[in-house]
């Protein structure tokens, strides 16, 4: 195997691995500072901080040469024999003077900066700049100007790393940001006519190493290091990125994407990064309610969640011929326990997928990020779990289908979905039941009908106040935990479920999961550890096709 020393350690590289300096330094251990370098652009070497000595060490004799000058360490790639050194004089000097260099125009306004707290050029600064300034310090102004939608560039701050313009130009493939004038003049700028307004926007915010960049949406509503940060799954469709959801009491800030080769790459979509408003909707449902009476003048008796549990079994058992709409929303987990709980009510319950909500088409942008039209997260994994119960795992379309055919008198559907989903027609299919439950967040043309003359209407939660698993369009299973409480009076849909199979304790997603796995084997790979970037489900499934086929 290919060696590399860095700063007198012995590293091992893959043989057919390309790696620069800063990549084989963090095998290491060993963190280079840069600016300009982000493993998912192209390498333009022009912040300079990441200047490192290198050499070659002979195979043969282990003489090492070095070569006599520091070299940019994201430019330079390394191979076997490869000599690295992170920590000399001379390379400590040089880190000093880019960062004096960065300093001496750039405005001192840390205090109200949104960048505070998480910035390269602070954190840089104090780790590798001079001991002291050396230049006096000049009144400033912080310019400030939209460069889009959902973006603001404050002109003074920027470093010209130049990671947005490269962004735009090699991953959304939009190019609508620039730089402008030369020299000490150069500022970053949009094309006349053409505002920083693709899909993929939100990623330049990300990008920015300091405070030049900020996102319209986050500015100035929290200070960064008030903000709790939890491992969390986008809920906004089928492609399922890995993001970090950054909270505080309970309530949601922002999202940011979380490196997923497998996934997302280093991105999330717009629409992703911005569509968690709608935890914090006042139009919430926010408790139980149950009627007799489905009238213009009904109004809704709320009932405390106990009572929820016995009462709920007790309605739908005395209807009978239950028909189940398993929301595409739900994890795997969740899934699993509602059929359980609907085949424990009725051992004959149709069990059908949930409505499955499209847009367009899929959207695929030259970096490899792909939207995709599929706007739900987890409809292979409910259609994996409604396998184990019924093979032909029917659609919503069939849910309909049957109850149009009459062939039900009792109806339980989930929903969790962010905004409107359904409409009169098809709330129409659930006219005559002797009893329907309906489980959303927002009220719908299903909790506002009055055709049945029995319904409950429950509460759902979120995608950031549920744990679990969900399995995305590429078969990946990614597990997750849940960032923010649900709102007071809210019961999750798993804790219910939990609940109604007389299961004690708290809810326990990973306890159900392991189940699950340990008794269905296309589910098998999740009886362990998962991963933070999951694990792909198909593999599993071919090894045992392959393993179960004859000779």
């Amino acid at each position: 195997m290919p060696q590399v020393i860095v700063d007198g350690t012995e590293i091992e590289i893959g043989a057919h691995e390309r790696l620069n300096c800063i990549e084989a330094a963090r095998r290491a251990g060993k963190e280079i500072p840069h600016y300009c370098w982000h493993p998912g652009l192209s390498v333009v070497a022009s912040c300079r901080m990441c200047l490192v000595e290198t050499g070659q060490r002979d195979a043969a004799t282990g003489k090492i040469t070095m070569v006599p000058k520091l070299v940019p360490g994201c430019q330079t790639p390394v191979k076997d024999g490869t000599v690295i050194v992170t920590e000399s004089q001379l390379v400590k000097e040089s880190r000093a003077r880019v960062e004096e260099a960065l300093l001496i125009d750039h405005p001192i306004d840390c205090p109200i900066c949104d960048k505070a707290g998480e910035c390269l050029l602070q954190d840089y600064h104090f780790e590798h700049g001079q001991p002291q300034r050396r230049a006096d310090l000049q009144p400033f102004h912080s310019r400030r100007r939209d460069v889009g939608p959902t973006v603001t560039l404050f002109v003074d701050r920027c470093i010209m790393c130049t990671r947005c313009v490269r962004f735009t130009r090699e991953v959304s493939g939009t190019g609508e940001l620039m730089v402008t004038s030369r020299g000490a003049k150069e500022e970053i700028d949009s094309f006349p006519g053409f505002p920083l307004d693709n899909k993929l926007a939100g990623n330049v915010v990300d990008l920015c190493p300091v405070g030049a960049l900020g996102d319209r949406d986050f500015l100035y509503q929290q200070r960064v290091w008030f903000l709790k940060h939890e491992p969390n799954v986008c809920g906004g469709c089928a492609t399922g990125c890995s993001i970090v959801t950054e909270h505080n009491q309970d309530t949601v800030y922002r999202l940011k994407p979380r490196e997923n080769p497998h996934v997302n790459k280093w991105w999330m979509c717009d629409e992703g990064r911005y569509g968690w408003h709608h935890l914090h909707d006042p139009a919430r449902l926010l408790a139980a309610g149950r009627r007799d009476d489905r009238g213009p003048d009904a109004s809704w008796d709320t009932v405390d969640w106990p009572a929820v549990v016995t009462r709920l079994r007790a309605d739908l058992a005395a209807a009978g011929g239950l028909a189940v709409a398993v929301s595409p929303m739900l994890t795997v987990e969740e899934a699993w326990m509602l059929c359980a709980v609907a085949r424990s009510i009725d051992p004959a319950a149709f069990l059908a997928v949930g409505h499955v909500p499209r847009s367009g088409t899929d959207e695929t942008f030259p970096g490899g990020f792909t939207i995709r039209a599929e706007k739900c997260p987890n409809r292979n994994g409910v259609e994996a779990v409604l396998a184990l119960f019924d093979p032909a795992v029917p659609t919503w379309e069939d849910l309909l289908a049957h109850l149009r055919a009459g062939r039900a008198r009792s109806a339980w559907v989930t929903a969790a979905y962010p905004g409107a989903w359904i409409d009169a027609e098809a709330a129409g299919a659930f006219a005559g039941l002797d009893c329907l439950v309906v489980q959303d967040m927002f009220p719908s043309a299903l909790t506002e009908a009055t055709s049945a003359p029995v319904t409950w209407r429950l509460p759902a939660v979120g995608f950031a106040e549920r744990s679990g698993t969900w399995v995305n369009a590429g078969h990946r299973a990614q597990c997750f935990e849940q960032a923010i409480r649900p709102p007071a009076g809210v019961w999750p849909e798993g804790r219910l479920w939990w609940n109604m199979l007389g299961r004690s304790g708290l809810y326990d997603p990973p306890a159900v999961r392991h189940q699950i796995a340990g008794a269905a084997a296309s589910f098998a790979a999740l009886g362990g550890d998962v991963p933070a970037t999951g694990i792909d489900l198909r593999i599993l499934q071919l090894a045992t096709t392959e393993s179960s086929s004859p000779a």
